[in-house]
C-alpha cells in the first residue's frame, strides 16, 4: 500500500514542526537555481503532463493523505455534521443581506430568491455527498476534481476555494462588528475607524474583526471534536433564536407589506438569488470532514441533506417574517430584523436577535476555519502548496499551520474589506466550484480509462461540451440584455435539455456508486451546471474584474511554483509505485519521459 509514501516524503515526516527551506520547496526542481531554470523551460512538457493526469481514488485515500504525518482522528457522527453544517451556513448572510436585497433588488419576492439559491445548493449538496462518501478524505472538491478533470482544473478550483474561505470568513467577520455595535445600542459602523485618505470600499478599518478571526483560530487548533462540542451548544442556542425571530415576526405581520410582491420584477429575483448564494456558502466545508467521519457512507449523506433542508427552510421563514413586519423599502440594510423588531414595538426582542445573529455568525466562524485548513492541508499534500501546511500536529490531529495562514489571511482582509464586494466575488468563486464539482460528477458516471470507448468518450465530450455552452449562452443574454426578451432562451435551455437527453439515451453508464449515489444522473448534476452558470449571469462586471485578477495570480503562482512541485512529486511518487505505478495516466499518476 502506499502508506508509506514515496521516500521524497519521509524527511517531511522526521522534521516535524520545523521551519527550513526543504518544508516549504523539497522538490528536484528547486534544489538550484540550475535545477529551476531547466524546470522552467519544460512548463510546457510538464503542463500538458499535468493536464492530462488524474488521480485514482486509492491515491487520494491512501499515499496522498498519508503525507501528512499523523492521521485526523475519527470522531464525528451524522449528528455532528447535521449541526456542523447548520453552524456553517447560517450567519451573516440571512442576518445581513436579506435587508440589502429585499429593501433594493427584489423586495418580498427575497423569498422566491432564497428559493431558487436553495435548490441550486441542493443539486450542490447531492453531487458532494456521492463524492464525499466515495473519496472521504480531507480535501473535498480539490480531491474530487483532482480525480475526475486532473491536477490542472483541481489547482484552479483549489484558488477558488481558498479564496472562497477567506472571504466568507472575513465577510462573517465584519458583519459580526455589526451586530456587536447593535448589541451596544450603537450604529453598526461606529466600531470600524474611517480612513478618509482610502477608498470607501477599503477604508473602513475593523479591529474587532481581526480579534474575533484570532480566538477563531485558538479554537479550531485546538480539537475538532472540542469544535463540533461548541458548534452543538452554539447551534441550538442559534435555533432558537431563528424560531424566536420567526414566530414573533409572524405575530407581527402586516399582509398589506406583501402586496407589491415583485416590485422589481423577475430579473430582480433572479440578482438576489446570485448574491443570496452567500448565505448558503459553508456547506461544503463539512464535505472536508469526510476523513474524521466515523462512517461516511451514512453519516455523510444524512448530515448534508439535512442540514441543507433545515437550513433553507429557516431561510425562506425567516425572509418572510422580515417583509411582513415591514414594508420592503423601510428595512434596515446594515441591522434588518433588530430594526424591523423596534418599528413594530418590540424594541427589547433587538437584544435577541442581535444576540443570536453573533451566535450564529461565530459557529460560521468556527466551521469556516475547521473547513478550510483542510482544504488546504490536503493541496498541500498534492505539493501544489508548500508541504509544511500538510503538517498535522500528532497531540491535537489537528492541521495547525494551515489553520494560522487561513485564518491570518481571513484577518487581514476583515481588516479592510467592505461587506457587498466580499459578498459578490464570493458568489462567484463559489458557483464555479459548485459547476465544477457537478461537471466531474457526470464524468464519474460516463467515463473510466480503459472501459468507455473511444466514440462514447467523443459523445461524453460533446454533451458536456452542449450543455455548458447552452448555460453559457443563457446566462451571458440574461445578464447583458436590459430588456425581458425571450427569443434566445427558446434556443439555448431546448439545447441544454436535448444534450443532456442525449447523454441519458446516447451514451452507457461507466461506473455506479458503490455506497450512496446521486439519483436522476444525468438530469440532475447537469440543472446543476446550468443553475450555477445562470446565477453567475446576475453578478455586476466589477466583481468578474475582481475574479479575473485573482485567476491570473493563481495562474502566476502554478506556472511559476506549483506545476513544478506537484510534477516532482508526482514523478517521485511514480517511480517508487514501482510496477503499480506505470498503468495510463488516467488510472494514477503519469509516468512521464523523464521519468523513463
Amino acid at each position: 500500500m502506499g502508506l508509506d509514501g514515496p521516500t521524497g516524503n519521509e524527511g517531511v515526516r522526521r522534521r516535524g514542526c520545523s521551519c527550513t527551506k526543504d518544508d516549504f520547496l523539497p522538490e528536484e526542481s528547486f534544489k538550484s537555481w540550475g535545477n529551476y531554470v531547466q524546470a522552467l523551460q519544460q512548463t510546457p512538457e510538464r503542463f500538458m503532463d499535468r493536464v492530462f493526469t488524474r488521480s485514482l481514488d486509492s491515491t487520494e485515500l491512501h499515499e496522498i493523505k498519508a503525507r501528512s504525518q499523523h492521521e485526523m482522528k475519527k470522531t464525528l457522527s451524522w449528528w455532528d455534521l447535521i449541526w456542523f453544517g447548520i453552524g456553517a451556513v447560517i450567519g451573516a448572510g440571512i442576518f445581513v443581506l436579506t435587508g440589502l436585497q429585499a429593501r433594493e433588488v427584489s423586495g418580498p419576492a427575497v423569498v422566491i430568491s432564497y428559493v431558487v439559491s436553495g435548490i441550486s445548493a441542493m443539486l450542490s449538496v447531492f453531487c458532494y455527498t456521492e463524492f464525499a462518501v466515495e473519496i472521504p478524505v480531507a480535501g473535498g472538491s480539490f480531491a474530487y476534481l483532482r480525480v475526475e478533470l486532473g491536477d490542472f482544473m483541481a489547482f484552479i478550483a483549489a484558488g477558488n476555494i481558498l479564496l472562497e474561505y477567506v472571504i466568507s470568513g472575513a465577510a462573517v467577520a465584519r458583519s459580526w462588528t455589526s451586530y456587536f455595535a447593535t448589541l451596544c445600542n450603537h450604529k453598526p459602523e461606529d466600531f470600524r475607524i474611517i480612513v478618509h485618505s482610502m477608498s470607501e470600499d477599503y477604508g473602513h478599518l475593523d479591529p474587532i474583526a481581526v480579534v474575533v478571526v484570532c480566538v477563531i483560530c485558538v479554537l479550531a487548533v485546538l480539537s475538532t471534536k472540542g469544535s463540533s462540542r461548541f458548534n452543538y451548544i452554539a447551534s441550538i442556542i442559534h435555533v432558537i433564536v431563528i424560531l424566536f425571530i420567526i414566530i414573533a415576526g409572524f405575530s407581527k405581520a402586516d399582509a398589506k407589506n406583501y402586496s407589491d410582491f415583485m416590485p422589481f420584477g423577475i430579473r430582480g429575483v433572479f440578482k438576489s438569488s446570485a448574491v443570496l448564494f452567500f448565505a448558503y456558502v459553508g456547506f461544503d466545508a463539512v464535505s472536508t470532514m469526510a476523513e474524521e467521519t466515523k462512517n461516511p457512507a451514512r453519516d455523510i449523506p444524512i448530515g448534508l441533506v439535512g442540514s441543507m433542508v433545515i437550513t433553507t427552510a429557516a431561510y425562506c421563514l425567516l425572509a418572510v417574517a422580515l417583509c411582513l413586519m415591514q414594508p420592503f423599502r423601510e428595512i434596515d440594510v446594515d441591522a434588518p430584523f433588530s430594526v424591523a423588531f423596534e418599528a413594530v414595538g418590540m424594541s427589547w426582542a433587538k437584544y435577541i436577535v442581535a444576540a443570536g445573529a453573533l451566535k450564529g455568525m461565530t459557529t460560521v466562524l468556527l466551521v469556516s476555519a475547521v473547513g478550510q485548513a483542510r482544504y488546504l492541508t490536503h493541496i498541500a499534500r498534492t505539493h501544489m502548496m508548500p508541504p509544511w501546511l500538510a503538517q498535522v500536529n500528532p497531540k491535537t490531529g489537528t492541521p495547525i499551520n494551515a489553520t494560522i495562514v487561513m485564518l491570518s489571511a481571513t484577518a487581514i482582509i476583515a481588516f479592510f474589506t467592505e461587506l457587498d464586494i466580499l459578498a459578490n466575488l464570493l458568489s462567484i468563486s463559489t458557483l464555479f466550484i459548485f459547476m465544477l464539482v457537478a461537471l466531474a460528477l457526470l464524468v464519474r458516471r460516463y467515463y473510466v480509462s480503459g472501459e468507455t470507448t473511444t466514440a462514447n468518450r467523443n459523445k461524453l465530450v460533446a454533451c458536456i461540451v452542449l450543455i455548458l455552452a447552452s448555460s453559457i449562452a443563457t446566462a451571458a443574454y440574461w445578464g447583458l440584455s436590459d430588456n425581458d426578451d425571450w427569443i434566445a432562451y427558446v434556443i439555448t435551455v431546448p439545447t441544454w435539455f436535448l444534450a443532456t437527453l442525449a447523454l441519458h439515451v446516447a451514451v452507457p453508464r461507466a461506473r455506479n456508486p458503490k455506497l450512496w449515489g446521486v439519483p436522476l444522473v444525468p438530469w440532475l448534476p447537469s440543472a446543476s451546471i446550468a443553475i450555477n452558470i445562470f446565477l453567475l449571469g446576475s453578478i455586476d462586471g466589477a466583481s468578474f474584474a475582481r475574479f479575473g485578477i485573482w485567476t491570473v495570480m493563481l495562474l502566476l503562482y502554478y506556472f511559476f511554483f506549483g506545476l513544478h512541485a506537484s510534477y516532482d512529486t508526482a514523478k517521485e511518487a511514480a517511480e517508487n509505485k514501482m510496477g503499480d505505478g506505470l498503468k495510463k495516466v488516467e488510472e494514477g499518476v503519469k509516468v512521464s519521459s523523464e521519468a523513463q
